[in-house]
């Protein structure tokens, strides 16, 4: 309970706080912008100030206020965001993950003017792929600016370890298992995880149901069409629980970021993430092909798990003409050619730099280009914000209790609910 109390006296304060400072902006008149996000660390707190820097550079005269929230996924930045949304206390413009949490949440409930005119005043229209362009549109129109793509579907894993026991990244679940084996018995958690906030199972699961289902079955599981009693889907909630009998014993007390650090540092074997990881791991100094390498989730090569994170202009916001500003760099090549190699993503346009992306972003961005695409649930592109967090909440039950029956049981009757 007091933990509880806590986190609610947190989330107040924060939210006084960007009350605070949204009064004060407005105070300062016109010349003031209000970035929301919740990218407060590591490689993604570098990317932003990058563009922040960019930013400056052709608009001088403008003060950024940089108003964050920490929290990985945004799990409280979202809060924060909804109180000033439905409180009419807007941001001058907020980070939101193209799909359902854009379109669901903030656009057909009328809070976001479109900002078609944005990339095609700037003749961007054709630079972003038309299945990016599609998640952030609704009736015709476009609603955020894509900044980059982020890839879910990430196996990192220790080089050095997998060298000192004479194995090979697996390609299949099984091939995991077998892994997994020879690092248990050696003392070595196979899988680190860090579930302190619950989306970061939610993160592992839709890996695992992919590597059961496979990219069309995936897709009809979250559109409703595909029961959670299904052969494929009872079998991908299986391999979860066999999962945690390899992952470090305080799963439950670690940032996300931290179970990540665990393979750079060799505490642990593999981490299933997104590839901000990357970003994390380049802030710290780990070398890439040393301390850490990658390879797709067991049992999901060949498929890409897509997130977007955008930017939006809301209605009424208190500077509106340096909000636009904002926008048009963010749709940028300079701006998305800034940030994405620092925060370990790739850019949503098609024309990016190569030259300035590294190895691992190189793959990335041929891997966007070849593979399967489909949606990532934790991070709000593939199902509504209610449906989500109803999942989170199942899914901070089922890690600690393993319970198949139960989980799709409520897994059913959250679809039967919030499925379209």
């Amino acid at each position: 309970m007091k933990k509880k109390v806590l986190a609610i006296l947190v989330v107040f304060l924060v939210a006084s706080a960007l009350v605070f400072a949204a009064g004060t902006k407005e105070q300062k008149g016109a010349n003031t912008i209000e970035i929301f996000s919740w990218w407060t660390a590591g490689g993604e707190a570098d990317g932003l100030e990058a563009m922040f820097k960019e930013f400056s550079k052709k608009h001088p005269q403008l003060e950024i206020i940089n108003a964050t929230v920490a929290g990985g996924a945004g799990t409280n930045a979202k809060a924060v965001l909804a109180t000033r949304m439905q409180g009419g206390n807007p941001p001058d413009t907020f980070q939101v993950h193209a799909g359902h949490e854009l379109i669901d949440t903030w656009v057909t409930t009328g809070f976001m003017e479109p900002v078609t005119f944005i990339l095609k005043d700037a003749g961007f229209m054709d630079k972003f792929p038309a299945d990016v362009i599609d998640i952030i549109s609704y009736k015709g129109e476009v609603y955020s600016i894509p900044v980059n793509i982020h890839r879910s579907n990430v196996m990192w894993y220790s080089p050095k370890l997998f060298a000192k026991f004479n194995l090979k990244p697996p390609k299949t679940m099984d091939e995991f298992f077998r892994v997994a084996d020879v690092f248990e018995k050696n003392g070595i958690p196979a899988l680190a995880l860090g579930d302190n906030e619950s989306w970061a199972a939610t993160h592992l699961l839709e890996s695992v149901i992919l590597a059961s289902l496979g990219p069309d079955r995936y897709r009809d599981l979250w559109n409703g069409k595909v029961k959670w009693n299904d052969p494929k889907v009872q079998e991908a909630l299986t391999n979860y629980t066999k999962m945690m009998k390899y992952t470090n014993r305080d799963h439950a007390a670690l940032a996300n970021m931290d179970a990540a650090g665990y393979v750079a540092e060799g505490k642990a074997a593999m981490n299933v993430m997104g590839d901000w990881a990357a970003g994390y791991y380049y802030s710290q100094n780990f070398k890439q092909g040393e301390d850490w390498d990658w390879a797709p989730a067991p049992g999901t090569g060949g498929v890409f798990i897509m997130l977007s994170d955008s930017f939006g202009l809301p209605k009424n916001a208190p500077n509106r003409e340096n909000v636009v500003k904002w926008l048009e760099l963010c749709a940028s090549k300079e701006g998305q050619d800034a940030f994405n190699p620092i925060k370990g993503s790739i850019p949503a346009r098609t024309d990016g730099d190569r030259s300035k992306y590294d190895r691992y972003l190189n793959a990335a961005m041929d891997d966007f280009a070849t593979n399967a695409i489909v949606a990532s649930v934790a991070h709000g592109a593939a199902i509504s914000e209610p449906w989500l967090t109803r999942v989170n909440d199942i899914m901070a039950a089922f890690t600690t209790d393993l319970d198949v029956a139960k989980a799709t049981r409520e897994f059913q009757a959250a679809a039967d609910r919030y499925a379209p």
